[in-house]
């Protein structure tokens, strides 16, 4: 099987637990407004098989005794055969799984594809969800979907009891006000398979892709915020969760 891959983080901290091999693949349906890979949206990327990506890990096998292999994207999800044989490889060698995603294409009324996603979730010990606006239209402004597959992902996860971080990124007049980082903390009162909630605050590291690629980026006047902001969001979340 064949996957269609943007690029690798070799030493990746930040995706998931201990030290990570991350695979970023190419592909996203999504437009987030604060985007830092405006180069992974569309058609394109590298093409490698399941068992040169694992390769490329296992060569430096040592590096990642503490962490995994992390799938992240653009959205990961729209490649699904891939992923499945890739996280079979490294399951068989006895390697943490991680899978990074908006969940913006998962549907349970598409049978065929929700026994995929099922065996997805069979091979994966921790999923990364990026819920990017709690208000619907709100999330359509900011990434041109509606958040609906998003939230029936995170109940779905909880259903099967699979292992979750939820990731939000804060961004101001955006999503850094108190009523939805509230209504957020409210959607997630009562998840029982939560590891973790990181709340990021909005960088501007990835202004540069844009210029490259002839794009205006849309958010080019918004400050960056800082990690004090993300405490303050993260504790209104967490108290709204209580």
């Amino acid at each position: 099987m064949q996957g269609y891959v943007h690029s690798f983080e070799t030493f990746g901290t930040v995706d998931g637990p201990g030290v990570r091999f991350v695979v970023f693949l190419q592909g996203c349906p999504m437009r987030c407004l604060y985007c830092h890979n405006p180069d992974s949206w569309g058609h394109g990327g590298k093409e490698y098989s399941a068992s040169d990506v694992l390769n490329k890990m296992t060569r430096n096998i040592s590096f990642y005794r503490t962490g995994g292999l992390t799938v992240s994207g653009g959205e990961p999800m729209l490649q699904l055969d891939f992923l499945i044989e890739l996280f079979s490889l490294a399951k068989d060698k006895g390697i943490h799984t991680c899978l990074d995603t908006s969940g913006c294409v998962f549907d349970r009324k598409n049978s065929e594809r929700l026994s995929k996603v099922d065996k997805l979730l069979s091979l994966c010990d921790l999923v990364m969800l990026d819920i990017k606006h709690i208000d619907k239209s709100e999330h359509i402004k900011l990434t041109g979907h509606t958040n609906e597959n998003v939230l029936d992902f995170a109940r779905y996860l909880n259903e099967k009891g699979v292992k979750m971080r939820v990731r939000h990124v804060i961004v101001p007049e955006i999503t850094y006000k108190d009523e939805y980082l509230t209504l957020l903390g409210k959607f997630l009162k009562g998840f029982t398979n939560i590891e973790k909630i990181e709340v990021l605050p909005f960088h501007k590291m990835g202004e540069h892709k844009y210029k490259s690629l002839g794009i205006t980026c849309p958010l080019e006047k918004t400050k960056a915020l800082s990690t004090s902001d993300a405490e303050t969001a993260y504790n209104i979340i967490k108290s709204a969760m209580n």
